[in-house]
């Protein structure tokens, strides 16, 4: 399993570099950051302008570019230069991913397990209310905006805050500002306080489409013949449902939670942005918004590596849940 798991990692590295090929392509070409010093009024003088280019890399071909790029992460984990001066592209990638994970992470956890309640109770009481009620809510948020969502909760907790005069709900920001201050527990508490909201929002679009996955899957394991044979065994209904209909079901769960990981990141963009959060994908919008190709670049080059991980893990709960599959 472990020389399974290599193989998938090594597997993913010319993926990486495809993908990384492709953006600093489409963002080189999209535009360059000293026009905007240029355009300015006054303008930028020449000679801070070329100073500028020659930081970036900008007075180079586009080729070298890449290859220098590529030369300087291999061999010395340099992300390179960023648009803006002051800031350390490693360091911001390191503190951004740190929040955005663990609203990812929390977020896919409640919806999985949310997901595998409502998917089984549908599938076990087919076509009765409780189907139909968690049919409806599935529904209901397949087709709410995501950005409406996280909007809609927010200005919520604001009304909430207002009407008990205290601040329950924390609407902006990942962290307080005097967040440094805390003691240990304090701190918990912060980020705790800070996550419910945007957590709520990104697990009600995820966990949505999951529940759908989890009843089919539910249903057809059901209706399998091993599952009758149990039955007939006269093995006890709940015995039959855990050990053997729900390890099985579980499987496309795990699949299509794997292949949704790149859109859980693509939900976390507009749910940070709303609820102001310093996370990852604040950062890629700031980082298109500066034009500033190298930042992209790492970001992509996290992101790729935590989707590819995150499928490793989902291909190795396959031989977990279910015994008949062996990698070697």
């Amino acid at each position: 399993m472990i020389a399974y798991a290599v193989r998938r990692l090594l597997i993913g590295i010319p993926v990486l570099i495809a993908a990384s090929i492709f953006v600093f392509v489409i963002a080189s070409l999209s535009g360059n950051p000293i026009d905007d010093m240029e355009a300015r009024n006054p303008p930028v003088p020449l000679e801070t302008r070329q100073l500028e280019a020659h930081r970036l890399g900008l007075d180079k071909p586009l080729v070298q570019r890449y290859v220098n790029w590529l030369g300087d992460l291999v061999l010395h984990g340099d992300f390179g230069q960023s648009t803006e001066k002051t800031l350390n592209i490693g360091d911001q990638i390191g503190d951004r991913l740190w929040v955005t994970l663990r609203l990812v992470f929390v977020a896919m956890l409640l919806a999985v397990l949310l997901a595998v309640i409502s998917g089984v109770l549908s599938a076990v009481k087919q076509y009765s209310k409780v189907d139909y009620g968690f049919t409806f809510v599935g529904f209901l948020a397949l087709s709410i905006p995501s950005f409406w969502l996280a909007l809609l909760l927010k200005e919520a907790g604001v009304a909430y805050n207002q009407s008990t005069g205290s601040q329950v709900f924390y609407t902006l920001g990942d962290q307080d500002y005097n967040h440094d201050s805390f003691d240990t527990w304090g701190k918990i508490t912060d980020i705790a306080g800070h996550m419910v909201l945007p957590t709520i929002s990104l697990t009600l679009i995820t966990y949505a489409a999951w529940s759908r996955y989890q009843r089919s899957a539910m249903l057809e394991v059901l209706n399998s013949d091993y599952v009758r044979l149990a039955r007939s065994k006269g093995l006890r209904s709940r015995q039959v449902m855990v050990r053997h209909a729900l390890r099985t079901a579980l499987i496309p769960l795990a699949t299509i939670t794997a292949v949704d990981i790149g859109g859980i990141f693509g939900g976390a963009v507009i749910t940070e942005t709303v609820f102001n959060w310093s996370g990852m994908g604040v950062y890629l919008l700031e980082s298109v918004t500066r034009r500033d190709v190298n930042s992209l670049l790492a970001w992509l080059l996290v992101s790729g590596i935590v989707v590819i991980v995150f499928n490793i893990v989902a291909d190795l709960l396959y031989a977990v849940l279910d015994p008949r599959i062996r990698y070697e």
